[in-house]
């Protein structure tokens, strides 16, 4: 047999399989390469950046010398090239060090997708119907070019570019760009963004970015809400630090303690895991300090400007003793006084919060109170407790560009800005990698600002519920198409830069968005030309990235040209210069903020549970959705498939006479939704919990018309201090309806852990 019978009937038996399992009919995998010939023998390692989520790791990718069939100029054709077979870790990054999570390695799939958009394409049905029809890309510059070209000249029309956050040239390119209009607004949209913890860092410790921690090296660490092991922050790094802190040091074993309402990947891998009530977790933080200050385990002098955040610090707390906080949490008193006594006697020890407890009404309270539970046990800016990963940096002349970049503002006010017309109308938007349609909430009015837009351009690869309201589409290469960079947030001890050439030759008729937006830029002329003077994006990478190369300790090289090529070769720059770490500085002045219970939507008699809506293993905020890896990958807890659930503890689940499998309706001030019950002991009997990413009306076949979307429900309050959207400030109702089908690998959860506090 050929070795290409050979693998598509492999990829036909699987597809077959896993369509059996899930129920469902007329639904194929992507098979695990591509169609082609290889070479025997023939591969080569790549470097790149993985993209899948805002982490950055570095990638190594196997290319293996093949053929195979792409489209140039509209045209199919066979040719040779290298296509990429396999993701790892660059074991050389210091953000990942080798390691590579489950999403990344679904990754390859982007780049062999076939949902992936193909050549430019026009809208000719209705906005949001998804009805385009191809055209070439001369005539797809062409019409935005003449679309954006008034608006260059017009203060009373305005440009705005949606994207997600991005961190590194990208990021420039487009503020550089957007300085070429009069009137331009930059628009960074993520579901599970963090602006509340960056907040609570910049008024805490006077950085405006996510924490490092130094797990490696700490011998007590309580979280509170954080998944660091599974969808927060840095994963990767965190658990390669995790695993040191655990089983690296021979004679010494950290231990570790997770306080959340609802078990998460990271919870199943802790010493003890707490629930708390949603909302509450800053309280139960203060109550720490408290029994720490109180029996004089630590000074409150020492935890200088972080604890004076909070009102009532210098006075010790008075209102937060075990017995006040218990109340409020659910945390027995003794729990609280065993767990402070443990953490001021094992240092270094810290605390980490993320998730949930911040996206409440009192989200910034609870940052602050944690940050000032770190200052007191003197793990800021300490090996074994919580640092920030340096700043590359930036030239002088970048700089002064940062100082005059354009404004930048939330999709909830451009959203505002677009209905009422003020202060001016929007007369374009420009869509890159975001998909506020499915990922925030109705209140907001996304998908009614978008169909009232006169012209939207998207960049996307894929056709989800936001590029469908597009205009024109000039799709992006995939990452192993294209020059990727990146500058991580944290996950890292040392300043990095990730960088990295095509691993392979595009695919498709399709271009990178940054050489779109040069050429763009110089069709236009005036002001977005000359900021942007580069004719490629490698070229721009290139200007950014060489001046590096005189910083201390940076790579040895003979030239400018001969460390550029080194950079390419190892994925980028970093420095282990200890000049550049972060010191403490003062934080900015303001007042102390006073404790305040969190605010939730919905009345209790009607609805009596917390909803929780969480970042799913498999698909994140809803990214992943469309791939199938990522689809049939079972969830590590649940060991749900290909689907949507609602987690209810089994005492819960009995008083509504639920059972395993059983379809419910969850109810909120905002709506409905129906998926199939699993009942789990990992989950207070106060909480319905409900993964994201599922329940997509347009984002190609395997993501399509599949679960639920638990976002659809939950209501628009806002975190007031950082205007945050509170998504875990909603209450729900729930009513069983009738029968479900529930796809579980292995039965799904159905005892306590020993780990387990009921």
């Amino acid at each position: 047999m050929k070795r290409r019978e050979f693998l598509k009937l492999g990829a036909m038996s699987g597809a077959a399989v896993a369509v059996a399992g899930c129920g469902k009919t007329g639904t194929q995998l992507i098979r695990f390469v591509p169609e082609e010939t290889l070479v025997p023998g023939v591969a080569v390692w790549k470097p790149s950046v993985c993209d899948q989520c805002p982490a950055g790791c570095g990638l190594q990718v196997r290319v293996m010398e093949g053929e195979a069939e792409v489209v140039r100029n509209g045209q199919l054709g066979l040719i040779q090239m290298g296509l990429a077979k396999k993701f790892e870790g660059n074991p050389n990054h210091p953000v990942n060090h080798g390691r590579l999570c489950a999403w990344g390695q679904a990754g390859l799939q982007v780049t062999y997708n076939p949902d992936r958009i193909q050549q430019p394409l026009k809208r000719v049905g209705q906005r949001g119907s998804g009805e385009f029809a191809p055209i070439s890309w001369d005539e797809a510059v062409q019409q935005l070019t003449s679309h954006l070209s008034p608006l260059a000249s017009q203060k009373n029309s305005a440009l705005a570019f949606l994207a997600k956050p991005l961190r590194g040239q990208r990021r420039t390119l487009i503020q550089r760009f957007l300085s070429g209009f009069d009137s331009a607004q930059f628009v960074e949209f993520e579901l599970f963004d963090d602006a509340v913890l960056r907040r609570a860092n910049y008024l805490s410790f006077g950085y405006d970015q996510l924490p490092t921690f130094d797990l490696a090296r700490s011998n007590y660490v309580v979280s509170f809400g954080a998944d660091f092991l599974g969808t927060w922050n840095s994963p990767v790094a965190q658990g390669f630090a995790y695993g040191d802190m655990r089983q690296g040091r021979p004679g010494a074993r950290g231990k570790f303690v997770q306080i959340e309402p609802r078990m998460s990947q990271t919870g199943g891998n802790s010493d003890e895991w707490i629930p708390a009530h949603p909302g509450a977790e800053g309280d139960l933080a203060l109550g720490f300090a408290h029994v720490i200050m109180n029996e004089h385990l630590a000074s409150a002098e020492s935890a200088g400007a972080a604890g004076a955040r909070i009102d009532g610090w210098r006075e010790g707390l008075p209102n937060y003793s075990p017995e006040a906080v218990a109340w409020k949490t659910g945390v027995a008193p003794d729990v609280i006084t065993r767990l402070a006594r443990e953490m001021a006697a094992h240092p270094p020890a810290v605390a980490i919060v993320g998730g949930a407890p911040l996206a409440q009404t009192n989200g910034l309270f609870t940052a602050l109170a944690v940050n000032a539970l770190n200052a007191l046990l003197g793990s800021v800016m300490k090996p074994g407790g919580l640092l920030f990963t340096p700043e590359v940096p930036a030239s002088a002349a970048e700089s002064a560009k940062a100082a005059a970049s354009p404004q930048t503002s939330s999709v909830r006010a451009l959203a505002r800005q677009i209905l009422s017309h003020q202060p001016h109308p929007v007369g374009a938007v420009l869509l890159y990698e975001t998909n506020p349609v499915f990922a925030a909430p109705p209140e907001w009015q996304v998908k009614e600002a978008l169909a009232a837009v006169p012209f939207i351009a998207s960049f996307g690869a894929f056709l989800d519920e936001t590029s469908s309201f597009a205009d024109l589409i000039l799709p992006d290469h995939s990452p192993l198409e294209s020059w990727i960079d990146h500058v991580p947030e944290s996950g890292s001890a040392e300043a990095a830069v990730s960088v990295a050439p095509p691993a392979m030759l595009p695919l498709h008729d399709t271009r990178p968005m940054p050489d779109v937006l040069l050429d763009l830029a110089h069709r236009l002329g005036g002001r977005a030309a000359a900021a942007l003077p580069w004719k490629t994006y490698d070229e721009m990478l290139q200007a950014a990235i060489v001046p590096l190369r005189h910083l201390p300790g940076s790579i040895a090289s003979t030239s400018d040209d001969d460390f550029w090529s080194k950079v390419k070769q190892q994925g980028g720059w970093w420095s282990a210069d200890k000049s550049l770490a972060r010191k403490a500085k003062p934080s900015p002045s303001a007042a102390p903020v006073k404790g305040g219970d969190a605010q939730f939507d919905g009345l209790a008699a009607e609805f009596p549970f917390h909803f929780l809506p969480f970042a799913s293993q498999q698909f994140f905020d809803g990214t992943h959705a469309n791939l199938p890896w990522m689809q049939e990958l079972p969830d590590v807890l649940t060991s749900d498939m290909w689907g949507s659930w609602i987690e209810i503890n089994p005492k819960t689940a009995a008083r509504l006479g639920v059972e395993l499998g059983d379809l419910v309706e969850v109810a909120s001030p905002h709506g409905k939704l129906r998926a199939p019950a699993l009942l789990s002991p990992g989950i207070s009997p106060d909480i319905i919990a409900m993964p994201v990413g599922q329940g997509h009306e347009q984002y190609g076949r395997y993501a399509t018309g599949r679960g639920a979307n638990p976002l659809k429900i939950v209501g628009p309050q806002l975190e007031p201090n950082t205007s945050a959207w509170a998504w875990a400030a909603t209450r729900v109702s729930v009513t069983k309806v009738g029968k479900g089908a529930l796809v579980l690998f292995s039965g799904g959860p159905t005892e306590w852990g020993e780990n387990v506090r009921r």
